[in-house]
């Protein structure tokens, strides 16, 4: 076992920290990440860039077809599509969160933070703060370009309550790329694995299209993809249709992977050699 592996010692002293004290840390490590991205803003290129790039791709590229499908053309699309994306933000901010975790580990920034008297946790919770955080501003972006194609936000409450379901779905899924992040070799590795994952779940759901479109055995698919799930959820509080279904399938997927995922990541990050 390598010296930055948490030790009794170690292990018993962090048993010990108070809630107050997990709090402290993790205010402290989140002001630290953010001074990072304030001294890296190529840090955001993502967040600010990807609900621009996919909202005017999908909208001028499939918009005109898709929104046939629907019934009204590029505008009923644009309806269609911007809820879709906003369930998608979290996925891909969620690899974003595994790739940046594992280059800390491999520059050595967490061989410093396991060394210190702090609580193991707060590390992985102040990543998931500030990631959090850049997926706030890369869906209000989403929503300023959204508006500018033609969407039409009628319910404000609803849209909230679709950001926050969005937000909390997406905290789920980094604790799986957390662990990646832990797991893992390098970056690249994380990136590669993340694209396996997301391409089949983004589009095998109701994200981009209507699934009555899809194959039968694709359409059955996505019945059971969390993605179609917090998607359609987010459509019927942005735009107004049934929520109440989609809507408790999607905390339930998010209390799922959250059990499941995050004593495992805070678990492989404590014991990491």
């Amino acid at each position: 076992m390598s010296a930055t592996a948490l030790t009794p010692a170690q292990a018993g002293q962090d048993a010990r920290i108070t809630l107050r004290g997990h709090l402290r840390h993790t205010g402290v490590l989140v002001r630290r990440n953010l001074l990072w991205i304030r001294q890296d803003p190529e840090s955001m290129f993502d967040a600010v860039l990807f609900p621009i790039v996919f909202t005017l791709l999908f909208v001028y590229v499939f918009g005109g077809s898709i929104g046939q499908a629907l019934g009204g053309g590029q505008e009923a699309y644009v309806q269609y599509i911007v809820p879709g994306l906003m369930a998608m933000m979290g996925m891909n901010m969620a690899q974003g969160v595994g790739t940046g975790f594992n280059q800390d580990f491999n520059s050595g920034v967490m061989d410093r933070f396991r060394s210190l008297p702090i609580g193991r946790g707060s590390v992985l919770f102040a990543k998931i703060a500030v990631e959090l955080a850049r997926m706030l501003i890369a869906t209000t972006i989403l929503m300023v370009v959204g508006v500018l194609v033609g969407f039409d936000i009628t319910d404000w409450p609803g849209l909230l309550a679709a950001v926050g379901l969005s937000a909390v779905f997406g905290s789920a899924l980094m604790w799986i790329f957390l662990m990646l992040g832990v797991t893992m070799k390098n970056a690249q590795s994380v990136q590669a694995m993340g694209f396996l994952v997301l391409m089949p779940l983004q589009f095998g759901s109701s994200i981009f299209a209507p699934p009555q479109s899809m194959p039968g055995w694709l359409e059955s698919f996505t019945e059971y993809n969390p993605l179609s799930s917090l998607a359609d959820a987010a459509r019927g509080l942005m735009v107004g249709g049934p929520v109440a279904h989609d809507l408790w399938l999607t905390l339930g997927w998010t209390v799922a992977i959250t059990a499941v995922m995050a004593p495992v990541a805070i678990h492989k990050f404590r014991t990491k050699d």
